[in-house]
Parts: structure tokens; sequence; C-alpha cells
């Protein structure tokens, strides 16, 4: 039997590869901008945990970071 490999088999490896690479690079992607953020928000609220910055400049900073 030829699972596959017939009129298409090549094309269809070449789309494969090609959905499994760019899911993982969408992942990838999604994965380091949610850390950026949560980074940010962490230093921020380490921040006004020292009383580096008040509690209105942290709440404005706070919002602009969810947004």
């Amino acid at each position: 039997m030829n699972w596959g490999y017939g009129m298409f088999g090549g094309f269809g490896m070449l789309l494969f590869w090609s959905v499994v690479i760019v899911l993982a690079v969408l992942l990838l992607r999604q994965v380091t901008r949610g850390g950026t953020r949560s980074r940010a928000r962490q230093i921020l609220e380490e921040r006004y945990a020292k009383g580096e910055i008040s509690k209105e400049e942290f709440d404005e900073r706070r919002k602009d970071l969810s947004e």
C-alpha cells in the first residue's frame, strides 16, 4: 500500500510542516508577549510595595499595562 505518497504526498508533507511551524511561531509569540507583561507587572508591584511610587501612579501604570 502507498499511504500518502501519491500525487499529493510531497505537497501534503509540505503543508503539514508549514502548519506545524506557523503554530509553533504563534505559540512562541504569545508566550513571550505574556511573559513581558507579567514581568513588568511584577516590577510595578515591587516598586509600589517598596513605597517608590504612589497608589495613584501604581493604578495608572497598572491600567496602562492591562491595555
